[in-house]
């Protein structure tokens, strides 16, 4: 068996795989991140045929026939669709190995995955990226891999702490030789927040959005903090009472009261885990402060909210969106080393 692994392995990239639920990013050991692509993949529901996958597929949301479905295969950082998950897996292992002469690319695999997820959760991943083609499969909680891609010195006796804002969920973690020693995980995320400008859109000016048009309206002139520059922008959409199309402009200021619950939320579990992390740490990360990262650190003024809060310092990771994936292409580098931040397997290792 060990022989056909090396065998198979001599001929397939080694990858990092951040599966979010909002994107899925891949890392090729030797050669960086190759993928960087929306979770979203569109099937003809008549013919079970996979029509498109990532950005091409993410268009298509909101605008598709009866006959065809654009499904997101995660939810809330866990793989709620299977099929559709392992189909979307596959396309991108493919895609990576396209490149080069494998007839059948069977890579080592470390892929991210959320803190808190139950054994059966654990097995949906590790099914999915085995079934999708891989070897081998390790798993990596994601704050970890953001706080190794930020290089953080995650194996030393000193805490760090991470606050990792994806698509479906908000990982709270204090980290420390190797380990998660506190955290809090939070179905909040940047999903939810694109929910919140939908809600206040329709309550406030009547008028219905898009999920695609408020993830603009988010990452546009977003904002978490008053002192921030104002921006504004249009927005279209349709008019609740007449039912037509109609635009408004929204300010930062009207986002910032969109969002303001759920950042109020943030701020009262980052407190929350302080509260439960063991003082020698706690005294860590007042000296060091908190990294955000996972594309919701991109709000405007986020970092300078969080700190006036908890009267800690906070810095946003530099490129946050990538900091997931990078850190698993770390661990690929240097296997060896970080061989013991592996989160304990499901499947019988052979």
């Amino acid at each position: 068996m060990g022989l056909v692994k090396n065998f198979f392995g001599r001929f397939s990239k080694d990858l990092g795989i951040d599966l979010g639920t909002a994107n899925t990013l891949v890392y090729v050991k030797d050669k960086g991140i190759v993928i960087n692509e929306p979770s979203v993949v569109a099937i003809n529901e008549r013919t079970g045929q996979i029509l498109a996958v990532g950005q091409e597929a993410k268009t298509m949301i909101g605008r598709t026939p009866a006959h065809i479905i654009a499904s997101r295969p995660l939810h809330d950082g866990v793989v709620s669709d299977f099929e559709v998950a392992e189909k979307m897996l596959k396309h991108f292992i493919e895609k990576v190995h396209r490149e080069t002469f494998a007839l059948l690319p069977r890579p080592r695999v470390v892929i991210g995955i959320p803190l808190g997820v139950t054994e059966v959760e654990r097995k949906a991943v590790e099914d999915a990226v085995l079934n999708a083609g891989a070897r081998q499969v390790f798993l990596i909680e994601e704050p970890m891999a953001a706080a190794i891609g930020a290089r953080l010195p995650v194996q030393d006796a000193t805490g760090s702490m991470v606050v990792d804002i994806g698509g479906g969920t908000t990982e709270i973690a204090v980290l420390a030789l190797g380990g998660v020693v506190t955290w809090k995980s939070l179905r909040l995320a940047g999903d939810e927040l694109n929910r919140n400008i939908m809600n206040y859109t329709r309550d406030k000016f009547n008028l219905l959005l898009g999920e695609r048009t408020a993830e603009d309206v988010k990452i546009s002139i977003g904002a978490a903090y008053e002192d921030v520059e104002m921006l504004e922008t249009k927005m279209r959409g349709r008019d609740v009472i007449t039912g037509l199309p109609r635009e408004v402009t929204i300010t930062s200021d009207h986002v910032r009261e969109a969002l303001a619950k759920s950042i109020r939320l943030f701020c009262d579990t980052i407190k929350d885990t302080v509260e439960e992390t063991p003082p020698e740490l706690v005294a860590d990360v007042y000296e060091r402060g908190i990294l955000l990262t996972g594309g919701g650190a991109l709000i405007r003024g986020l970092d300078v909210r969080i700190q006036k809060e908890m009267q800690i310092p906070v810095r946003v990771a530099e490129d946050p969106l990538t900091c997931v994936v990078r850190g698993t292409g770390r661990v690929l580098e240097n296997f060896d080393a970080l061989k013991d931040i592996f989160v304990l397997s499901t499947q019988p290792q052979s």
